[in-house]
């Protein structure tokens, strides 16, 4: 799974990944895994869409819920990847080169995402003025629309399985057992022609799905209760905003470990298409039912814990992406401070770099709280978004703990020293 988070995993250069070890405990978690998160993405819904936003408990019963697809459903996933693969396919932008693969060359990217982010909004916005379709429409068919990703995403991995089987590169990293390869990917870099697979349904259709499916639930809300409530509105004017401000960054997630040392498979894939247009719209989801009002201090605090988690998210990884791109610029006023290790690379202790070795996270958790506290505190599963994202982070801490402790030796120990703290400075 993903997020859309532009955090980064690793310190300094390129580390390589370790081959995927096809051990019995790794199969069996893919063989769980791969049934497991489809039910869970539709018990979250059943639960919201059925039993007013409270946690259902789980029968048999629930089954006769599943929703199956539908000829609207089918029409607007199908129609929303072709167009947003024309946006990425046509759309100029600058070129950039991503970093170096296995046999050290780099591949090229075109950055068009915020003219195809805004265009989608135009493009939107003209089809609602036309009257081609209801703005509620994709709340409407949120359960059809949810099947229809999950069948697609299944049928596509089988050709990602295959796709990269057969080219069958060297430095390729699959581990040889079909079950797991399905789900973590037999290709790092799929691509048809300079069409890259993962980077487009890691940064283009689920992402700015999540954002028109929220605001569709607005327009529900609007259309059951004859207004936007405040809360409504604060969800999805984070979310619009955090997505737009992905998009004015969006060569920073040629680093991010997906994209460098991830293949391509059903773990990516389906994050990108159902986890995340389907778990992070949760709260709007539930607003549509419940709807509360915030006095005016408590619409006040939330923007602020939203505005300071920006603050720090978008900071921290600028200290970072700034100082590797020139390690003398001043970070606070001040010449950046760093230990030289043995290998070469610089390790940042300047800033909010040595507040806490992952700042940016902190500042991503804090605003992730800041979604889900419109919600109040009626049900847990607006909370959702913040308990697995707070799971997720942690654990990509400590694989990038290990990662560097390995790489860095006796420099990494002396960096740990220096900044204690891993994510919550003071706490953790």
């Amino acid at each position: 799974m993903t997020s859309p988070t532009t955090a980064q995993d690793s310190f300094g250069g390129t580390p390589t990944a370790p081959r995927p070890t096809a051990t019995l405990f790794n199969v069996a978690m893919a063989m769980v895994l791969l049934p497991a998160l489809p039910i869970l993405v539709y018990y979250l819904w059943i639960s919201l869409e059925f039993n007013h936003g409270l946690p259902a408990v789980p029968s048999v019963a629930l089954l006769a819920r599943l929703p199956a697809p539908t000829p609207a459903s089918a029409l607007i996933f199908v129609g929303w990847l072709g167009f947003h693969a024309l946006l990425q396919t046509c759309l100029p932008g600058k070129s950039v080169e991503g970093t170096p693969i296995g046999d050290g060359s780099r591949l090229k990217y075109t950055m068009n995402g915020w003219l195809a982010w805004w265009l989608t909004w135009a493009m939107i916005t003209a089809g609602l003025a036309l009257r081609l379709f209801q703005p509620t429409i994709l709340a409407e068919q949120f359960g059809p629309l949810l099947t229809t990703a999950n069948l697609f995403v299944f049928v596509f991995c089988l050709y990602l399985y295959w796709f990269g089987k057969r080219r069958g590169r060297s430095g390729e990293r699959v581990s040889g057992n079909p079950i797991y390869d399905f789900w973590l990917g037999t290709a790092l870099n799929p691509r048809l022609g300079n069409f890259d697979l993962k980077l487009f349904f890691e940064a283009r259709p689920g992402l700015i799905g999540w954002v028109a499916v929220d605001l569709s639930l607005a327009a529900e809300q609007q259309a059951r209760c004859g207004a936007v409530t405040v809360p409504m509105i604060l969800v999805c004017s984070f979310h619009f905003w955090y997505v737009a401000d992905y998009y004015l960054h969006e060569e920073a997630i040629l680093t991010t470990w997906d994209i460098k040392h991830e293949n391509f498979g059903w773990m990516l894939c389906w994050g990108d298409l159902v986890w995340v247009p389907f778990t992070y719209t949760i709260q709007a989801y539930y607003l549509v039912e419940h709807t509360h009002d915030l006095p005016w201090w408590g619409a006040t605090g939330i923007v602020f814990l939203n505005l300071v988690g920006y603050a720090i998210f978008r900071d921290a990884n600028l200290q970072k992406h700034r100082f590797r791109k020139d390690p003398t610029r001043p970070i606070w006023g001040r010449p950046p401070r760093y230990i030289r290790t043995a290998r070469g690379s610089l390790l940042l202790v300047s800033g909010w770099w040595g507040v806490a070795r992952h700042m940016n996270y902190f500042g991503d958790l804090l605003m992730g709280l800041a979604w889900c506290l419109p919600c109040l505190f009626g049900s847990p599963l607006p909370y959702f978004y913040i308990f697995y994202f707070t799971i997720l982070l942690v654990h990509r801490e400590r694989r990038d703990h290990a990662m560097c402790a390995r790489r860095y030796g006796d420099d990494w120990l002396s960096y740990c020293a220096q900044v204690p703290y891993r994510i919550v400075p003071g706490l953790y």
